[in-house]
């Protein structure tokens, strides 16, 4: 099977005054997003941020000049949060599914100490006052996602034809993701993304996704698993390649990690797509169009996307 290569571009953990080259405005999110889908990603995943500071915002306004943009110059799948961002209310995240009914939808498979506290030691001279106790918080802060609230994501993408992208960081959420299948929440295949590295989650260790792509397979069937995998930070590619070797699908990006080697920024997520698709390539592995991707995902497709006028 093909491969798909997602790009996440800006996410809602990193702070501008961390690379000069993270993007923040729709205009540049939009234009990272292009890049990457040049480069080869079949999926671009989208949050949204104030333009004036780059806070994480639920502005739909922004969400749709994001998707539009995106949409208007190229082909990719996109993927839009619903994990908005840490501090968000579970109407403030679920807000893009009922207005702008994506393709696919991220859906966080259960709760978590989410923390990246240790980035604000990085800041010495902050850009916006609010970055560094945001990131500050994250130190005292659990990432609610119970089962009555992934109910209600699931609901809302059920009602718009969503695909969710189900975002497990840690073994036991894909008993969260099985339960939810055996009571109806979630239908099969899923979409499995495994996100390693993150502070309160699983390291990103090799061991660690094989581990949970071979309890995803037993706990659901291997007929009824997709997944994608990521890593925060220094790991990004190498468990990409590990994904790779395994069979998997792989997302890159900003998002995840600033960097594209030691000590170098990336200048854009299309970097990181590029570095990725050369490895499949020299793998021989063949990476997934847009529309194979939407084949492979069981996506609605763009024309069903209806994301209203601004």
């Amino acid at each position: 099977m093909k491969r798909i290569i997602t790009a996440a571009v800006t996410g809602a953990t990193h702070v501008p005054s961390l690379s000069p080259h993270f993007p923040f405005t729709p205009e540049q999110i939009v234009e990272d997003a292009v890049g990457a889908a040049k480069a080869g990603a079949a999926v671009v995943h989208i949050h949204a941020r104030d333009p004036m500071d780059g806070h994480p915002t639920s502005d739909i306004r922004l969400f749709h000049q994001i998707i539009e943009g995106i949409s208007s110059q190229c082909d990719a799948a996109i993927c839009v949060t619903t994990g908005g961002s840490t501090a968000m209310t579970i109407d403030e995240r679920v807000a893009p599914l009922h207005i702008l009914t994506p393709e696919l939808a991220s859906l966080n498979s259960g709760s978590l100490n989410f923390a990246f506290h240790q980035l604000a030691d990085k800041l010495k001279d902050p850009r916006f006052d609010w970055e560094v106790p945001y990131l500050q918080a994250t130190e005292n802060l659990v990432f609610s996602n119970t089962f009555r609230n992934i109910k209600i994501f699931a609901q809302a993408m059920r009602e718009t034809g969503t695909k969710a992208e189900l975002e497990v960081y840690d073994a036991g959420m894909i008993n969260n993701i099985k339960h939810l299948v055996d009571v109806g929440a979630l239908e099969t295949p899923v979409y499995m993304q495994f996100v390693l590295g993150i502070l309160g989650g699983m390291p990103a260790t090799p061991e660690n996704l094989v581990f949970l792509v071979e309890s995803a397979r037993k706990a659901l069937g291997d007929e009824n698993v997709v997944w994608s995998c990521c890593a925060a930070g220094k790991a990004q590619l190498p468990i990409g390649c590990v994904g790779l070797a395994l069979g998997g699908n792989v997302r890159v990006g900003l998002e995840d990690n600033l960097y594209i080697g030691p000590g170098r920024l990336a200048r854009n997520s299309a970097e990181q797509v590029g570095a990725i698709v050369r490895i499949a390539t020299e793998l021989s592995l063949e990476i997934a169009t847009p529309a194979e991707a939407r084949e492979i995902l069981g996506l609605k497709g763009k024309d069903k996307v209806c994301a209203p006028q601004s």
